[in-house]
């Protein structure tokens, strides 16, 4: 109990000077910009700017980053969440103050800004070095179904950013898989660990479903609680958010999209015959067909090459039957090689998106022939725009077979959220960058 809030302390502190630090950081890039053409601006003292890093604390606190191990990208969005409201609450009291103009609200904005950047990763700076000592770790003991008890086991021990080590002895926390228990098996197993342990964590038996952003409904009289389920990506005001958010990207990085195209371009011409872009035919939203651009990779004469080339490799054709690709292709260039390994072949459907097409993130743009191969997944993975890159693609790419990639297109699509869209993106950025299972 000591160490969970020594740790629990020795956190707030460090967010606590992070805090100050981004103060100063804040106060010398406006001190720098009063050189311009900003207004002259009055520097402020720490003392006088301290409510203001109080209150930011404070609502974090709330969202319980201090209390509960969350994972990165979880506790970066609450971090991102406070700091926001701590932002609309300080320009609120500053308001009814009649103080606001006492306060630079260039400097208010520049300091948020700031700190939403810096915190995350101070703060993962320094979980990685408190995690790496056993002692701050927290022990955990995962019982049920031996699947999820497995996978739950190798996150832990992967994601060091939990500072989650499991065991089955001297642990404060308990985690029960609902999966194959019986109801009367499972309460039985809650009450038991309740009695020793205030950190007691369920797996839902339904793993299809997100359930962190779903809303509970208590019927206190007859002590029964409902989750709320939907369908994130067929309710209309969240297709409109992703819509807007998809072309306002697309938009703004068009003028970088112009230069990369511009090399990308003329490496082609120069590398082999043919034209710039490959156009084919795909399925879209509702299953309306549209041609999806990519970068050509290929020989003009490529089914031939392919032909001949399966004639001495018949293993190749069993490889494609289950990954829906080859494993050692003949038809691709020198150029669309490198194009292919960085992913930069699918940078073209900037174009789509563009034309409202696709999306920046969702399911792949599936060929017509794969139609019917989507089974009982079609009706999910048909109805919304397909993706640039999605969630199959930061999970394992080639590594997953046809089915799973399925699988994992379904889960975006119902539990789907602006954070979720923003996280893939960054992480697709990571697996370009790392060429981690592209072909």
């Amino acid at each position: 109990m000591i160490k969970k809030y020594f740790l629990n302390f020795a956190i707030i502190i460090i967010d606590i000077l992070v805090l100050i630090g981004t103060f100063y950081l804040t106060q010398y890039v406006r001190v720098e910009l009063s050189n311009t053409r900003v207004p002259v601006f009055n520097e402020l003292s720490l003392q006088r700017f301290s409510f203001v890093i109080i209150i930011a604390i404070a609502i974090m606190f709330y969202e319980k980053i201090y209390t509960l191990r969350y994972d990165f990208w979880q506790e970066t969005y609450k971090m991102i969440k406070s700091l926001f409201l701590a932002y609309f609450i300080v320009l609120a009291l500053l308001t009814l103050q009649k103080t606001s103009l006492e306060y630079s609200r260039l400097f208010i904005t520049l300091y948020f800004s700031f700190a939403m950047l810096l915190l995350p990763a101070a703060k993962r700076l320094i979980k990685r070095v408190l995690y790496s000592f056993s002692f701050f770790k927290k022990r955990v003991l995962i019982i049920g179904d031996a699947s999820q008890v497995v996978t739950l086991k190798n996150e832990f021990e992967k994601n060091w950013y939990l500072g989650i080590q499991p065991s089955r002895t001297n642990y404060s926390m308990v985690i029960i898989s609902s999966k194959s228990l019986e109801p009367e098996k499972m309460n039985a197993k809650i009450e038991k660990y309740l009695n020793d342990n205030d950190e007691v964590y369920v797996v839902p038996y339904a793993t299809s479903v997100n359930f962190t952003s779903s809303n509970i409904m208590e019927y206190s009289n007859i002590r029964y609680n409902t989750i709320q389920i939907q369908n994130k990506l067929l309710i209309k005001k969240n297709i409109w958010i992703k819509n807007g958010f998809d072309f306002f990207v697309a938009l703004m990085i068009s003028p970088f999209f112009l230069i990369i195209h511009t090399f990308i371009a003329i490496s082609i011409k120069l590398d082999s015959k043919g034209s710039v872009f490959f156009r084919q035919e795909r399925l879209g939203k509702d299953e309306e067909i549209f041609l999806c651009y990519k970068y050509r990779t290929m020989f003009e004469d490529s089914q031939k090459l392919l032909s001949q080339y399966l004639k001495t490799h018949p293993q190749e054709i069993e490889y494609y039957k289950k990954f829906h690709k080859y494993k050692n292709d003949p038809r691709i260039t020198k150029v669309g090689k490198f194009l292919r390994t960085t992913s930069l072949d699918e940078l073209a459907q900037v174009i789509n998106v563009l034309k409202a097409d696709m999306s920046l993130v969702g399911p792949r743009p599936y060929m017509l022939s794969e139609s019917e191969k989507l089974g009982d997944n079609k009706y999910f993975i048909l109805k919304v725009r397909p993706g640039i890159t999605g969630l199959w693609q930061v999970s394992g790419r080639n590594n997953l077979t046809f089915k799973e990639r399925n699988e994992l297109e379904v889960w975006y699509i119902k539990n789907w959220s602006l954070w979720a869209d923003f996280v893939i993106l960054i992480k697709t950025i990571k697996v370009v960058l790392a060429k981690v299972g592209a072909k």
